[in-house]
């Protein structure tokens, strides 16, 4: 049965057999959902000021759209706390920006979940992890608002695993991806104030992307040591691609990175100069593409681009940097884009405000 958000659905009162009911209807990610009763979903309603009706995100492939009752009704399912709503809800008006490639990110065979970075204090006000096991499971927030993305990408917009999304493989992030961008003890700005929002405005950015990588350094004691090894698995045959990249430092990293004065313009311009790959290289694996040398070189390229390599991205700032996880381990994270080209652009919006509605 399609899924209809304004329907109200007659089902047994007991809880199992209102969950196996989901089920049969096919409105779940795989996991039981929490069935979605009119008095939480009113509460979920109750966190965004416009009318239930207001539409907040279109796939433009099948002119599927997401209204802010349907978008309430599958944060309930997710298993989201009222207060997670206004998160989720700038995510969606950020994936509704053309550049992020709404349908193409979400069917493509490259597998693309995703990835929330949620930015400044409305990251503590809902309890969100930005500290130890940060893509892990265990915190309510992070998993449930990543989770109400998959669903509403399900049943909103009927992105179905083997009819509408093709994903090869996919990766573990079509369950959830979603954490907080680490304040405490950050050295560098935060994320929402590098994107000039109004100071307490925190923000959501989205990123179609690919699958994790683990960049292990426990040796290193130089900026160099550090963004090498990170620069080295952005550089991978694997996955080097003129696409974006998210970077996140565990503190260790980070304190090694900024204590020697590096700040984040810094450490985007060394990653983008060493996560590179020749020409011949790329021939090699059969990856080499003419367009994507006569772009990146192209008159005007940035002045770090040199002849004869392949580099990650376009310029130092389509690599996202930022702090996450625990205190302890040498452990940080390189997370690429989905697409082989610059199929999805990450975007961000602000929180609960409209200071960029227009």
């Amino acid at each position: 049965m399609p899924f209809d958000a304004q329907r109200i659905h007659e089902v047994p009162d007991d809880l199992l057999a209102a969950i196996d009911y989901c089920y049969e209807q096919g409105w779940t990610d795989g996991l039981p959902v929490i069935p979605p009763v009119v008095d939480r979903v009113d509460a979920t309603l109750a966190f965004e000021g416009r009318p239930r009706e207001a539409v907040i995100a279109s796939h433009p492939a099948t002119g599927l759209e997401l209204t802010v009752h349907a978008a309430a009704v599958n944060a309930v399912m997710a298993g989201c706390l009222p207060d997670y709503f206004p998160v989720l809800v700038a995510a969606f008006e950020a994936m509704d920006k053309p550049d992020f490639n709404f349908h193409g990110s979400t069917a493509s065979t490259g597998g693309s979940a995703p990835l929330l970075i949620v930015s400044g204090p409305v990251a503590d006000d809902i309890g969100m992890n930005a500290d130890v096991n940060l893509f892990g499971s265990g915190n309510r927030a992070n998993a449930t608002i990543g989770r109400a993305v998959r669903l509403i990408l399900r049943n909103v917009f009927q992105m179905i695993p083997g009819i509408s999304d093709k994903s090869t493989q996919g990766n573990p992030g079509k369950y959830s991806f979603c954490i907080a961008e680490r304040s405490r003890g950050n050295p560098w700005p935060l994320l929402c104030e590098t994107q000039e929002y109004p100071p307490g405005v925190s923000s959501v950015t989205v990123f179609a992307a690919g699958g994790f990588c683990n960049v292990e350094n426990h040796g290193g004691n130089t900026p160099e040591h550090i963004l090498g090894s990170v620069a080295d698995a952005m550089a991978n045959y694997g996955c080097i691609t003129l696409g974006q990249s998210v970077v996140i430092l565990s503190p260790e990293h980070m304190h090694i990175v900024a204590g020697a004065g590096w700040n984040r313009q810094d450490a985007q311009a060394y990653l983008f100069t060493h996560a590179k790959r020749s020409v011949e290289g790329m021939k090699s694996v059969g990856k080499y593409r003419d367009s994507e040398y006569d772009h990146q070189h192209a008159a005007g390229a940035h002045a770090l681009v040199e002849p004869g390599h392949i580099h990650r991205g376009l310029t130092p700032e389509d690599i996202l940097i930022t702090m996450g996880g625990g205190d302890a381990g040498g452990h940080s994270c390189f997370i690429p884009s989905w697409s082989r080209g610059r199929g999805s652009i990450m975007q961000h919006k602000p929180i609960g405000v409209c200071i960029d509605c227009a």
